[in-house]
């Protein structure tokens, strides 16, 4: 069985940082993700990164503030957020694929087969 288990989340101020993580059991991924979704709006990519390898991918709206990060030995793939912004509160889910795609495809969705539960991230101004 599957399971992505998700952890770190919180509140922090403006400006401020904080480092998820996500720790995978029962198969081996080829993609991981975060994702993220904001009171009625839709899942947002985040940031990817290719488990073997290591390649990384990045939303435009968090790069050169979010790093993504993985550790081979603990199966567990890090967020770490820097420089938060209100904006970026929202549940962030992590995702996993078994199948490695192009860095357009990677952004989407569709393209993961497992999901963690998600954690809530709250940036207060």
């Amino acid at each position: 069985q599957v399971q992505l288990v998700e952890s770190g989340g919180g509140l922090v101020q403006a400006e401020g940082s904080l480092r998820l993580s996500c720790a995978v059991s029962g198969r081996t991924s080829a993609i991981m993700a975060w994702f993220r979704q904001a009171p009625g709006k839709e899942h947002d990519f985040v940031a990817g990164i290719w488990w073997s390898g290591g390649s990384t991918f990045y939303g435009d709206s968090v790069k050169g503030r979010f790093t993504i990060s993985r550790n081979s030995a603990k199966d567990t793939v890090y967020l770490q957020m820097n420089s938060l912004r209100p904006e970026d509160t929202a549940v962030y889910y992590c995702a996993m694929s078994g199948l490695y795609y192009t860095a357009t495809d990677i952004r989407s969705r569709q393209r993961y087969e497992y999901w963690g539960q998600g954690t809530q991230v709250t940036v207060s101004s």
